[in-house]
């Protein structure tokens, strides 16, 4: 049946209503004889927006010390009108490989993406894929960071790798061979502008998935000129674990990329951060560390207020449109992002910072407004979260599951109890590690090994452990491994972590413990 209505899709060049002739098909043999009854109408849009690096501690929903100063009123909106999440994951956070989890529905070892170096097959199933066989019009606007051809979107335009901030390539189906066209304009202006141009011109015939990926908050954290006198004269407050310095106010088993790293790299490219200068003579290692802390908030609240003005461009249009309460709307980052806390930035490791990903989610048909959620939701989940919305169930390839009953309140007794997570990249300041969480405690083990096939010139790490106790020790200060309190509680969730890694199949040839 299926090669039938492949024939029918790719009649005519897959194109005008042959196309959606042969979607509909699709739909029907996906769904069950009759499921065409299940109108386009009744099943909800999808907006699914992201930022990269957009931690949770920069959104002003979220309890953090930067809440007070933070301008989102778009985001404070979503939340206020639908539901925040209070424990969603990235199972590796790093760009492209949380991009690829969330569009496949899988973890690293079996999409294929384990760094920011590996693209993401066009061959693969994804859920672009599986909603535009079903009848929904598809869409990726902005940032891609998989290297090839996006598969399974009626149109996309991608920024080439990381992009730029300031008149960026976009790169289509069109002009992909000559490389993009540079587009005027700050990043997140150009790319709400060309997802709502799409829809604008979207024939409204069909429900609709769109992906707006924004560039920021990425470093060097650009900004729109609009932004350059926001917090000029503020001075921001420090995290409690700013002075954990490695290694000798820490109990960190590896050095970490320190704020010391940036300092060096404002003051050798201060332009790059649209810095006149950054000087480092006159100034202490831990005064370094402190103008660094400035300079970084500073702009990185610039860059994540164009984000949320242009949250508030796409909710507008929705509503204008009337299609607002019939779409489901979403909105998160790739990963977390240590704002100063541990003395680290960037992200990877897996501390709280690092790998929560914020998130708000609207829909008003079935989400309570002000609601919030504290189950363990992984970036894995999205794929049948969606499909879940457009009434089709998830092949056996994805290893996430729809939380939609989670944002109504309603929580399967099957559901989840700890999350595993694996870093692969290996640097010797950042070991490759992986470990799992569950409501208390946290155990990481750093292998140190770098991964055979990067074909990594970084030498190995020595194995490390680190554990944490989370209810005494939210702030994940105080590495408790080798405390004989904990004894027992550690071998247990070392039989729990084999466990996940043998259900996700992740296991390596050999013990690396």
């Amino acid at each position: 049946m299926f090669k039938t209505i492949d024939r029918i899709m790719t009649g005519r060049g897959e194109t005008g209503s042959w196309k959606r002739a042969g979607r509909r098909l699709r739909t029907s043999a996906l769904l069950g004889i009759g499921a065409c009854a299940f109108a386009a109408e009744e099943r909800p849009n999808i907006l699914f927006i992201m930022a990269d690096d957009h931690t949770l501690q920069s959104w002003g929903v979220y309890d953090s010390i930067l809440q007070p100063y933070v301008q989102a009123p778009h985001i404070q909106r979503l939340s206020r009108e639908g539901i925040l999440l209070n424990r969603a994951y990235s199972t590796n956070a790093l760009c492209g490989p949380s991009r690829a989890s969330i569009l496949t529905g899988q973890y690293s070892h079996l999409n294929g993406v384990y760094s920011n170096e590996d693209g993401l097959d066009p061959a693969k199933e994804n859920v672009a894929t599986l909603l535009r066989e079903a009848g929904y019009e598809t869409a990726l606007m902005g940032k891609w960071h998989l290297h090839n051809k996006p598969s399974g979107f009626d149109h996309y335009n991608i920024l080439i790798g990381q992009g730029e901030y300031h008149n960026p390539v976009l790169r289509n189906a069109a002009n992909w061979d000559a490389g993009g066209k540079a587009i005027e304009g700050f990043s997140t202006d150009v790319i709400t502008t060309e997802a709502l141009h799409w829809l604008e011109q979207r024939s409204d015939k069909e429900p609709f998935m769109l992906m707006c990926h924004f560039k920021a908050s990425h470093e060097p954290f650009g900004y729109p000129e609009r932004n350059r006198h926001l917090y000029q004269d503020t001075t921001f407050p420090y995290p409690p674990t700013f002075h954990e310095t490695w290694p000798d106010s820490t109990t960190r088993t590896f050095p970490g990329q320190t704020l010391d790293v940036l300092a060096a790299r404002m003051h050798r490219h201060p332009a790059r951060y649209q810095l006149d200068a950054f000087p480092l003579e006159g100034r202490t290692p831990r005064q370094q560390r402190e103008a660094a802390y400035q300079e970084l908030v500073r702009n990185f609240l610039r860059s994540t207020q164009a984000i949320d003005e242009n949250i508030g461009r796409l909710l507008a249009h929705l509503e204008a449109s009337g299609q607002l309460d019939n779409t489901v709307i979403i909105y998160t980052s790739d990963q977390g992002y240590f704002l100063g806390e541990h003395g680290m930035f960037d992200k990877r490791i897996m501390y709280e910072e690092s790998i929560r990903m914020p998130c708000v989610i609207r829909y008003p048909r079935e989400i309570p407004a002000g609601s919030t959620n504290d189950d363990f939701i992984l970036n894995v989940d999205f794929a049948s979260l969606f499909l879940d919305y457009a009434g089709l169930p998830p092949p056996d390839s994805l290893q996430g599951r729809s939380f939609r009953g989670n944002l109504q309140g309603r929580k399967d007794a099957d559901w989840r109890s700890s999350m595993y997570y694996r870093y692969w990249t290996h640097q010797t300041n950042r070991p490759g590690h992986y470990g799992m969480r569950n409501d208390r405690y946290k155990l990481i083990f750093f292998h140190g090994r770098p991964r055979e096939a990067a074909g990594s010139p970084v030498l190995p790490t020595p194995p490390t452990w680190e554990f944490y106790d989370l209810q005494e020790d939210p702030r994940e200060s105080k590495n408790q491994y080798s405390n004989p309190k904990y004894k027992r509680v550690i071998a247990n969730l070392k039989i729990e972590l084999q466990g996940l890694r043998e259900e996700l199949g992740d296991t390596d040839p050999g013990r690396l413990d």
